[in-house]
Order: structure tokens, then C-alpha cells, then sequence
């Protein structure tokens, strides 16, 4: 009778153990989906901050009057790039900012007709309409990750799991400026 206690106790500190191991390694798997997921964010967040200068070039040419937009656009695209390591929650009003300079611009290059005959910014418009897509697409699926993860993180048992090895919630990454939820429009001239 003792051993068969003895055998089901070293059971119950086994399935335990091997409870926690899976747990752990799932925090692990989540927490690298997460960062994963964010990278994709940032890849597409650095491709629109790299086309903003020649955005910026093709419209000062046809456009010297509207010199305050033009640099109001470049002063908030430096503050995020400047800011480009810092956490979701931390860039996020630099993101929000820049989006809405970047909409203002190309809604204000509607009253240059030759400006948006010009197959330089024509392309230009088609491929940051193509960035905006993919920053949303990428936050939605990095959204989703933060969701699953913070999910587990706070329910039981997996939270006294989470607290004992330091998985702490994640911030979600959303925009907060109408003008920036938006992608640019696309027209022809």
C-alpha cells in the first residue's frame, strides 16, 4: 500500500513538472510570436518611413508653396524613425503623427493636377498605399498574437506559471488618428 502511495505521488510530481514544462515552453512559443509578429510591423513602419523623402522631393518640386506641410511631414517622419526601437505603446503617438502629415500631404497634392500626372509620384502614392495595407494587415496579425499571449498570461493555471518566470502582458499597437487609419487614396490623374 506505502509503494503504491509512493508510486502515485512521484506520478502527481511528474505530471506537475511535465504540466509546468509545457506551460513554460507555450509562454516561450507565444512570447517569440509576438516579437516575431512585431518585426513585421516594424519592417513595413521603416519601409513607409524610407519612401517619405522621395515623396518629399517629388512633391516640393511642383508644389513650393505648400513648404510647411512638406516639413511638418519630415519632422514627424524623423521623430519616428528616432524613436523606431522603443516599445509599441511608446511609438505608437510618433506612428499616429506621421500617418496624418503623410495624409495631409497627399490630400493637399489634389490641387496639383500636374504633380498627380507625374508617374514618379504616382508610383510613389501606389507604394505607399501598399505600405499602409501591409502596416494593418501586420498589426492586425500582431494584435492577435498580443491577444493569445495576453490571454494566457492572465488566466489560470497559466498565470501562476507566468508569474513565476516574469511573462508579463503585452500593448497592443493601434492608431489613434482617423487620418492615419486610413490609406492614401489612389488616383488617377
Amino acid at each position: 500500500m506505502l509503494a503504491v502511495l509512493l508510486v502515485l505521488a512521484i506520478a502527481l510530481v511528474l505530471v506537475l513538472v511535465l504540466s509546468l514544462v509545457v506551460m513554460y515552453n507555450r509562454f516561450v512559443r507565444q512570447r517569440t510570436l509576438v516579437d516575431e509578429s512585431w518585426g513585421g510591423i516594424d519592417v513595413e513602419l521603416t519601409r513607409r518611413h524610407d519612401l517619405i523623402p522621395n515623396l518629399v522631393e517629388t512633391v516640393r518640386g511642383y508644389a513650393a508653396h505648400e513648404q510647411a506641410l512638406l516639413q511638418q511631414l519630415v519632422a514627424a517622419r524623423e521623430a519616428a524613425a528616432a524613436h523606431s526601437r522603443e516599445q509599441p505603446a511608446q511609438r505608437q503617438g510618433y506612428e499616429d503623427s506621421l500617418g496624418g502629415a503623410l495624409a495631409s500631404v497627399l490630400v493637399r497634392t489634389e490641387a496639383y493636377p500636374d504633380l498627380r500626372a507625374n508617374q514618379g509620384f504616382l508610383q510613389l502614392q501606389h507604394e505607399l498605399t501598399n505600405t499602409e495595407d501591409r502596416i494593418a494587415a501586420a498589426r492586425r496579425f500582431y494584435n492577435g498574437n498580443v491577444r493569445a499571449y495576453n490571454t494566457r498570461v492572465r488566466t489560470f493555471p497559466s498565470n501562476v506559471v507566468a508569474g513565476m518566470f516574469d511573462f508579463a502582458a503585452r500593448d497592443f499597437f493601434e492608431l489613434h488618428d482617423q487620418a492615419a487609419r486610413t490609406a492614401p487614396p489612389v488616383r488617377p490623374a
